[in-house]
């Protein structure tokens, strides 16, 4: 196949505290790996845009979206985001919703494309959470079936945290399959119901969840066929990340990543990715963990 489209802007990165738990230069510093990276030749970066105002209101409320967009929301709101609000944020959030679209779009016509960015899945309809302003994985979906571009996606969250947000925005819409597989001892504390939950014991290794994982895609294959995967591939599950509980190793997380890429493909499903989580003091840290996705794509596709 021709260059896998990797959707970026140099927006992606905020400014907060040196002491918080997010890094906001993970995105520039995944960038800058993946241009020097030894399959940098087999991507392609393609600039994320700005997003058309009344799609974000497919998936959001729309004075929940104008606070956002005017800077405006409570301290109570803002709080519960736990990141500075400001104009960075702002933007970075409108950017970052039709990147993972415009990621979607590419991986319908080329079979993979991969966003170094996105898996903001703790937003929900009408509020902001843990780190998360706008959720990039149900405007998507919801934004794709709404324009006839597909008639159903999956949405298989890997990431170490349950994808709350997307389950509260995606419940009870058509066309929408919900998976996610998280540590059940970690935030959110209060779980949803999606389509298909998988809790896992924390300190799970890298064999007991790799089985985990297959048994849940040969059980969602038997139930659902998607036209569209949308994959939160988070890195932190990784062993030593800041807040995961999980404990796979590096080489695990590559085995996860390529076994769903290669589940689908053979399927002949399209899938597009995002980073989803992943917590370190390091930037440089997150992001070597980061480029799994994007290396177990070139090695797949």
């Amino acid at each position: 196949m021709s260059r896998i489209p990797v959707v970026y802007n140099d927006s992606y990165d905020i400014s907060v505290p040196p002491t918080h738990r997010f890094n906001g230069t993970k995105f520039s510093k995944l960038a800058h790996h993946l241009q020097r990276s030894d399959f940098s030749k087999q991507l392609e970066f393609i600039q994320s845009s700005p997003v058309r105002y009344r799609d974000i209101q497919r998936a959001h409320a729309r004075d929940y979206v104008h606070r956002v967009a005017t800077g405006t929301l409570l301290q109570g709101e803002v709080r519960q985001i736990n990141l500075p609000m400001n104009a960075q944020l702002i933007k970075r959030s409108f950017l970052a919703l039709n990147g993972t679209y415009t990621t979607a779009l590419k991986a319908l016509n080329t079979g993979i494309a991969c966003h170094a960015a996105g898996g903001t899945h703790h937003a929900h309809y009408s509020h902001g959470s843990g780190f998360c302003v706008l959720n990039d994985l149900a405007f998507t979906a919801v934004n794709l079936i709404e324009h006839g571009l597909v008639g159903n996606v999956l949405i298989l969250d890997l990431d170490v945290h349950q994808g709350d947000g997307t389950i509260d925005i995606c419940h009870g819409k058509s066309g929408i399959y919900t998976c996610s597989l998280h540590c059940e001892q970690n935030f959110p504390f209060q779980k949803r119901q999606g389509t298909r939950d998988v809790s896992l014991d924390r300190h799970l290794e890298d064999n007991a969840y790799l089985h985990q994982l297959h048994r849940t895609l040969n059980d969602i294959s038997r139930e659902f066929t998607p036209e569209l995967v949308l994959y939160d591939a988070g890195v932190d599950v990784f062993l030593g990340d800041q807040l995961g509980n999980l404990d796979l190793t590096l080489e695990g997380i590559f085995k996860r990543d390529c076994y769903v890429l290669e589940h689908f493909k053979n399927r002949n499903i399209p899938i597009a990715t995002v980073i989803g989580g992943g917590y370190s003091p390091s930037d440089a840290d997150i992001a070597q963990r980061h480029l799994s996705i994007f290396n177990a794509a070139t090695n797949v596709f």
